[in-house]
């Protein structure tokens, strides 16, 4: 049988399923110019009774193609919604009412019927880039619906994941002046990518005091990341509450008449964020070691108290630790600086990682999302933040025997309820199938770059609802900085190509050697010495004053931790404090 095919149309449908239908090419139509060809990812319009069904192709083959037939080849066809309305100026919406019938014309869509899917709805729409099948048409990213309900951005190192995080990230600040965003920067690569909207910290200038880190968090830090030693453990559970009871009392009372009270009880718990001093979490546990009776019980005492003055000595630590003994409540200035309240023309704080000791970034940043989820829900939501944790498997790994917990849950929570606080979640990440999928399931919006790996590429096939979940088989092939969008936050599931993004939002890692090869007349000695200062700096041992005595702190990766008096200590003291810390 043979019939001629109706102008402007390819194929005509020769199957439908539930959400998929095959169409039968015609012979002649792959000599149409190159921009025209039906190919694999190409946007189709399927004309039937009452409507215009817009699909995608997925798959081509030429398979079982009879030589004297009316078609040259079969595409694999998923259907994705449909224009309704006045045919005149035609509204779409997702989903298909209408299926398509057996014969109906198939045609490549129009730059038009593109425009009018991607056209911006509203102002909450952003610009993010061009299509892939048509440059022509701008493809729009509704925000409200991108950070009500989370959004994640996945794609394999040097494809052009940052900068399209920078991107994006501009874009939201243009359209969500008030929005406050907080982003975790891993690398230390976005510092100078928003300009004067954002604040940089990092250990040099970040004040995070000790006392805000729960009871997980600070024995993550004491014990370097390592598990806890059991009996030490019940010493903090119990001195902890009494410590924050001895400085609210502290505050209302002489100190004289402190120094002679004896803590019996706390109405605190060891989670409270209230302040305590460290002389008196360190005087409290001395004193309980005085009572003891056997001296080989104090070990356990002498070895806790050797542990805490060991952190609290150590530079690194200087961000936590910084007036541990004065004490003061400051609380409300650590969130006002770190959540920007107000923001002052700086609604975004990026905090970067790179420069804190390993053991402890965990720790840190399970208390920044804990914060910020936990002013979100006593705040009532007021104040909007959205949460952009980079790497994010690294903190949410999939392998629950694998990083810190407290962590994981912070991150948990903020993706399962923060919403309903006006805390919003950014995921960004290499490696999708390492990330706990419970997080990646609450992300409805997904911007998927260049993934090559397997695992990566099934993870997403699970997270994907989608009809058109089977273009994600274009994902090992996508080129730099083309990306496929998914979820409530575009309208169609969408191959696009991010934007141009300017040369100075463009991220960069501080710590990388400039591109721009230099004569070695300019590595001068003044240039290796200021390296080697700030590389010893970080672990460099320094005398710091303690309660009118001062130690020398060996680095925390150094094995055997000694602590070397300086001024007079107990010599009994001080043979037990030189003991290797478990």
């Amino acid at each position: 049988m043979s019939f001629s095919p109706p102008v402007a149309s390819f194929g005509r449908i020769i199957s439908v399923g539930g959400s998929q239908a095959r169409a039968g090419l015609y012979a002649g139509s792959n000599t149409t110019p190159e921009g025209a060809r039906a190919t694999v990812g190409r946007f189709v319009s399927i004309g039937c009774a009452g409507a215009v069904i817009v699909a995608i192709i997925t798959g081509v083959t030429s398979e079982h193609v009879q030589e004297d037939g009316a078609y040259y080849a079969f595409a694999s066809i998923d259907l994705l919604g449909e224009f309704y309305g006045d045919p005149q100026q035609p509204r779409f919406r997702r989903g298909v009412t209408t299926y398509p019938t057996i014969d109906d014309p198939v045609s490549l869509i129009s730059t038009q019927e593109l425009r009018a899917i991607y056209a911006p709805k509203g102002h909450d729409q952003i610009n993010i880039g061009t299509l892939q099948q048509d440059p022509s048409v701008v493809a729009y990213v509704d925000v409200e619906e991108m950070l009500n309900k989370h959004f994640a951005v996945f794609g394999s190192t040097g494809v052009g994941k940052s900068t399209g995080v920078s991107m994006l990230l501009n874009e939201i600040l243009k359209a969500r002046p008030k929005l406050r965003l907080f982003l975790l920067d891993v690398h230390n690569e976005y510092g100078r990518c928003f300009g004067e909207h954002a604040l940089v910290l990092n250990p040099r200038n970040l004040k995070l005091p000790f006392w805000l880190f729960n009871f997980e968090e600070i024995v993550d830090v004491l014990f370097g990341g390592r598990p806890g030693v059991p009996e030490e453990l019940e010493i903090l559970t119990e001195i902890i509450p009494l410590a924050k009871g001895l400085y609210n009392r502290y505050n209302n009372t002489d100190r004289m008449g402190l120094r002679r009270h004896e803590a019996r009880s706390s109405n605190y718990t060891v989670n409270t964020p209230v302040p305590y001093r460290l002389v008196d979490m360190i005087a409290l546990i001395d004193e309980r070691m005085g009572k003891l009776e056997n001296r080989s019980s104090r070990i356990v005492y002498h070895k806790l108290i050797s542990r805490i003055e060991t952190v609290r000595n150590d530079p690194r630590y200087a961000f936590m630790f910084d007036n541990a003994n004065v004490g003061g409540d400051t609380m409300a200035e650590v969130i006002s600086h770190l959540f920007r309240l107000p923001a002052n023309g700086r609604p975004m704080t990026i905090m970067q990682l790179a420069g804190f000791p390993a053991e402890v970034v965990d720790s840190v940043v399970s208390v920044l999302c804990r914060m910020a989820f936990d002013f979100g829900l006593w705040s009532d939501g007021v104040s909007p933040l959205l949460f952009v944790c980079e790497e994010a498997h690294r903190y949410a790994s999939a392998d629950r025997s694998i990083g810190f917990g407290p962590t994981r849950k912070a991150l948990s929570r903020i993706a399962k309820e923060g919403r309903k606080y006006g805390v919003y979640l950014g995921l960004v990440t290499q490696r999708p199938a390492e990330l706990d999928a419970t997080i990646i399931s609450q992300c409805n919006t997904l911007f998927t770059m260049r993934l090559a790996n397997e695992r990566d590429q099934g993870l997403l096939r699970s997270a994907v609802s989608d009809a058109a979940a089977n273009l994600l088989a274009f994902v090992p092939a996508l080129g730099t900085r083309e990306v496929l969008a998914f979820g409530e936050g575009v309208a169609l599931p969408t191959r696009l190509r991010f934007k141009d993004v300017p040369a100075h939002q463009l991220p960069r890692s501080e710590a990388t050697i400039a591109s721009t090869p230099v004569s070695d007349s300019e590595h001068d000695d003044h240039l290796l010495t200021t390296v080697l200062e700030r590389w010893r700096g970080a672990t460099s041992y320094r005398d710091m004053p303690i309660e009118g005595q001062t130690f020398r702190t060996a680095p925390r990766d150094v094995e055997t931790p000694m602590l070397q008096p300086s001024l007079g200590l107990d010599p009994d003291r001080f043979a037990l404090l030189k003991k290797p810390l478990r």
